[in-house]
């Protein structure tokens, strides 16, 4: 059994070397790049937003959200209190409302009224 145990290790070992050599030379598929703000939609706000936002986290966080100015009326007042954002007002909150708003509404809700199970029998 040691020997057993031992040639899996061998084999675990050049596993390794050959993942992190072939690694180097490109990223893994799926991986996330980094959003610029020219990926961003073009409105007025747009780097504001942007140089805003990634401060403290990355973009995707924000623009995977769909909601109304309202509701990122209320997101902002949070992270003011609760994630010490500093604490925008005026002219510039509101451009940086309007882009939200404008570059992510609220997503429609979908046609069948909810969550479908891809492995339902329908």
């Amino acid at each position: 059994m040691g020997r057993l145990t031992s040639g899996f290790a061998a084999v675990l070992i050049g596993g390794a070397v050959t993942l992190t050599t072939g690694s180097q030379a490109q990223e893994p598929a799926g991986a996330v790049q980094d959003q610029a703000v020219e990926d961003l939609p073009a409105h007025p706000g747009r780097e504001e937003t942007f140089g805003l936002c990634t401060a403290c986290h990355a973009y995707r966080l924000v623009s995977n959200q769909g909601m109304s100015r309202e509701r990122w009326d209320e997101t902002l007042n949070w992270m003011i209190e609760r994630q010490n954002m500093p604490d925008i007002q005026g002219t510039e909150r509101a451009l940086i409302l309007d882009y939200l708003a404008t570059a992510h509404p609220p997503k429609a809700p979908s046609r069948t009224g909810g969550f479908q199970n891809p492995f339902a029998p329908q």
